[in-house]
């Protein structure tokens, strides 16, 4: 049996389109230390944490159905705090977003993140946290908290 990738779902009330919109707002939810753009096909962004030895990730938006899905491939990456510093290196980040009833759900998949990884444990908790605690704020309430 194939190991489950991370995954999460959420409902916010807004549209498709702005739950998109929200979403390539990386610096307003995710990552303070943003660079780079996170709206159309083949932008390129990378998050920062810490200081320049610590964890950065660096995407690029392989895809992308207005109003309905984006995918973000991790292009590199530094996991400071685990063995495997590159273990996010080819993952993909999926969201995909269905209208129900005036909200829209999001289902959030961490493609290749899954119970066997290294970072599973704390990646679980920090994708939790980041959604449920700073994106759905920044979408129902206008304000996120990024670190």
């Amino acid at each position: 049996m194939k190991p489950q990738d991370f995954n999460l779902t959420f409902n916010v009330k807004a549209s498709p389109n702005e739950v998109l919109e929200k979403i390539a707002q990386v610096n307003n939810w995710w990552a303070k230390k943003f660079k780079g753009k996170a709206a159309k096909l083949n932008d390129e962004f990378s998050v920062y944490f810490g200081g320049p030895e610590d964890t950065f990730v660096d995407f690029k938006i392989s895809e992308v159905i207005p109003g309905k899905k984006i995918v973000w491939l991790v292009t590199d990456c530094n996991l400071h705090w685990i063995n495997d510093k590159k273990e996010w290196q080819n993952t993909e980040v999926v969201w995909t977003l269905t209208e129900k009833d005036g909200k829209t759900q999001v289902d959030f998949v961490h493609k290749g993140v899954t119970p066997e990884c290294e970072c599973y444990d704390s990646c679980e908790a920090g994708w939790t946290h980041h959604l449920r605690d700073s994106l759905i704020k920044l979408v129902d309430e206008g304000k996120g908290f990024p670190e």
